[in-house]
């Protein structure tokens, strides 16, 4: 199969991209590589962070979570053509200008490896990494493109960086040496290329270096974890300047590509890492800023999704090109850091929107395809192809999902996520913590929690009680522990446990409208616990000659939730009386009943409807004013528009 290219919406002649002027920076590396020969101490002075994560193998998951993974697995990965689509590229070399995705894919690999246990998985990721490891040059290359194209044409930098990514993974969670050896031979071909190449690199309209080189820091970084070989930390922070990265949030998609979100939220990722292991406020600042962009200033819609067009947005326009899953699965990736550097639970209730909405409504019920966009208003398609960035990335945040449920803290441990799971812990030396949930959320409330500490210890644990709930009971051993707990606080419970605790978590779900905001003023959503609803209009006859766009609900016919049964799935529906005028010349309109379906449901085409008194029916997002706190003036995004298209 022909590996993709640019999608024609953002392919162009290959001019002349920003010039890049880092010749300096790069003199500077070298200098202060001869100065100082010696592993400077200041890079490693890692912070204590609130939280911290487990290891994948320590986590079982089974809910919606536990059921999108092994779809992902069966129905996906295990059905992938990896010769023709993925390798064959790389063995004949003859491309100049293409994306795969192999490193993305060897990561998704070798993480379902470790998550399912299958041994089919496993085998296959071994006999992907050991056909690319036959494919490396002397000089250390792994790629696609014709010798006269490297390093001067989309994506090759970008492939390399995930390939290193995908092989490092291999060697942290496998030891297999090969893998990491071959990381580290393609990461110094890049080092080593860079200086020579800066002019041929000119940047290639309309496309920025920071989107051309996509995964490179986070790669590096992860690659100096495993090897602590100070020369890749020193390209990302003296070549690369990632301690001086700020831009600034650019609305809209025009030449050059400033406002592209994946990348935005991928140099976010790589300061916050970069911030746990050299710790600087300076290096926090974009993603405050961001943070503020998304929660303030109108950039995430309903769904947890952002950007239209794959650049940043603000509008609150549903349509077409919303939602690039890259985006959405680095923003998961986002949050969850900023959950273990700061230790808030608030960043969780931005998270299961995101997860549970957007992220599962970009794959098919089946798991077998995923969309690059996923808007909320109109028609979705899916991807039609298995490589390129968004199935990717998408692979690889479903295998890390079970990483964001439970957190071992300095105290004891936190939940984040609530779902069918067990985990294992070791809080000290001669400590070892099992806790177990057993749920049907986000379809109920209702959490068992049980606690098998392997003796009896005084610690912590810390539940988060999301935003969308008015407030929560809990209990331990049947004795309720305070009157509630309200919505966007935290419950910890420190005491001496036992194995056989048990706690019960009830947080009631009732039936939200939320308002709409700029392009959806005047209408609500209908939403219960973290789940969004809307219409599919082929569960609901007699629907050509009506505009969705026009319905009109009355709140409070609302009845449900039942058990959907269209999807085959585990998934919910309910009914709600309303009104269209219908393509007729009578004037009349004739009520009627609705289904709405959850988000997920890939037939869903309209989640805003109108009602006739806002003021009365409609409730503020509850996610919207969640980090006040963190959103000072001092973070408030500086927002540039284009006038004009080019």
């Amino acid at each position: 199969m022909q590996p993709r290219l640019m999608p024609s919406y953002i392919s162009s002649n290959l001019a002349s991209l920003i010039r890049f002027t880092v010749h300096a920076g790069w003199y500077v590396f070298l200098c202060f590589i001869m100065v100082d020969n010696a592993w400077a101490s200041c890079a490693e002075s890692q912070i204590a962070a609130s939280f911290t994560a487990l290891d994948l193998q320590d986590i079982k998951v089974g809910g919606e979570i536990g059921r999108r993974i092994g779809i992902t697995a069966e129905n996906n990965l295990l059905k992938l053509n990896v010769n023709d689509d993925f390798l064959q590229p790389f063995q004949e070399r003859r491309f100049e200008e293409c994306f795969i995705g192999l490193g993305n894919l060897i990561d998704s690999l070798v993480r379902f490896a470790v998550v399912t246990n299958d041994d089919r998985i496993a085998s296959l990721k071994d006999f992907v990494i050991a056909e690319i490891l036959k494919a490396q040059e002397e000089d250390g290359y792994i790629g696609t493109f014709i010798a006269k194209r490297r390093f001067a044409a989309l994506w090759d930098i970008a492939e390399m960086a995930y390939i290193i990514l995908g092989l490092t993974s291999d060697y942290h969670y496998f030891h297999r040496q090969s893998s990491l050896d071959a990381a580290v031979k393609l990461a110094d071909y890049i080092i080593e290329q860079w200086p020579a190449n800066l002019e041929r690199l000119n940047l290639l309209n309309p496309f920025t270096l920071d989107m051309a080189t996509v995964g490179l820091e986070e790669s590096l970084l992860q690659l100096y974890v495993n090897t602590r070989e100070k020369r890749h930390w020193d390209f990302c922070t003296n070549v690369l300047r990632l301690p001086e990265w700020n831009a600034d949030i650019v609305v809209g998609r025009y030449s050059p590509v400033e406002g592209h979100a994946y990348t935005y939220l991928h140099k976010c990722l790589a300061q916050l890492r970069l911030h746990r292991r050299q710790p600087d406020p300076s290096l926090l600042q974009p993603t405050k800023k961001l943070i503020h962009f998304l929660t303030e200033q109108d950039g995430l819609v309903i769904t947890g999704a952002s950007g239209q067009h794959e650049c940043w947005h603000n509008n609150q326009d549903g349509t077409s090109c919303l939602g690039e899953t890259c985006a959405t699965a680095y923003l998961i990736r986002l949050l969850d850091e900023l959950i273990r550097t700061e230790g808030d639970f608030r960043y969780g209730d931005i998270m299961e929107r995101a997860i549970y909405n957007s992220l599962f409504a970009a794959q098919s019920p089946d798991g077998r395809r995923v969309r690059y966009y996923t808007p909320f208003e109109g028609p979705r398609e899916y991807y039609k192809y298995d490589d390129y960035c968004c199935p990717g990335n998408y692979r690889r945040i479903i295998a890390d999902l079970p990483l964001m449920i439970y957190y071992p803290t300095e105290e004891g441990a936190a939940i984040n996520l609530f779902t069918e799971s067990e985990c294992e812990m070791e809080l000290s030396d001669d400590l070892l913590l099992q806790i177990r949930q057993t749920t049907h959320y986000p379809h109920s409330g209702n959490v068992t929690i049980l606690v098998n500490p392997s003796k009896p210890a005084v610690f912590s644990l810390a539940l988060r009680i999301p935003r969308w709930c008015e407030s929560a009971i809990v209990t331990v051993n049947d004795e309720t522990q305070a009157d509630s707990y309200p919505g966007g606080s935290s419950c910890t419970l420190m005491r001496q446990w036992r194995e056989g605790d048990r706690i019960e978590l009830q947080m009631p779900m009732h039936w939200r409208l939320i308002k709409g905001r700029k392009a959806q003023a005047g209408k609500v959503a209908v939403m219960r616990g973290p789940l969004l609803y809307g219409l599919n209009p082929a569960y609901n006859k007699n629907m050509n000659a009506i505009d969705l766009r026009a319905i009109t609900i009355d709140p409070a016919s609302i009845r449900g939730p039942m058990i959907d049964e269209n999807n085959g799935i585990d998934g919910l529906t309910c009914m709600v009386r309303g009104w269209e005028k219908i393509g007729n010349t009578t004037g009349e309109y004739p009520d009627r009943l609705f289904f709405l379906t959850e988000f997920t449901d890939p037939g869903c085409e309209i989640i805003y409807f109108n009602v006739h008194r806002m003021e009365a029916e409609g409730v503020d997002d509850e996610l919207i004013p969640s980090l006040n706190q963190h959103t000072t003036a001092n973070h408030t995004a500086n927002l540039r528009f284009h006038a004009a298209a080019p």
